[in-house]
């Protein structure tokens, strides 16, 4: 009997440390989810801007381009959240497709990404 407590003891304590650091890597993969999201939203506010009518094409420009700068610097939280748990690769793949894809196409789907991260069950 004191054999078995011997391995099981140093076992149970193995398998308790695995699953606590297990849930600290999600955890860590939704606060980097959310950093993303702050710099995503930003750019998704000077994007709409863009939508104003009184713009020259100069100033609309601009804007579009202060958007795109705003929401690449969002790649590196959401690369993290990303290696951590590739749930999130929904998230950083978008971001980076802003490079393709003009930002008001995408504007729903990194909307409702956000949501999902701001969200009390930020999981995908």
């Amino acid at each position: 009997m004191a054999r078995v407590a011997r391995v099981l003891v140093p076992l149970s304590a193995l398998v308790l440390a695995s699953v606590v650091l297990s849930s600290c890597g999600t955890s860590g993969a939704v606060t980097d989810a959310r950093a993303s999201c702050v710099l995503v939203k930003r750019a998704l506010v000077i994007q709409s801007r863009v939508e104003a009518p009184n713009l020259t094409p100069a100033q609309r420009a601009t804007l579009e381009g202060r958007a795109m700068s705003e929401l690449l610097k969002a790649t590196p939280a959401a690369a993290d959240a990303t290696s951590i748990d590739g749930g999130w690769n929904a998230l950083m793949t978008t971001i980076n497709e802003s490079e393709r894809v003009p930002l008001k196409n995408l504007v729903p789907s990194l909307t409702r990404l956000c949501k999902v991260a701001d969200s009390s069950t930020p999981y995908l």
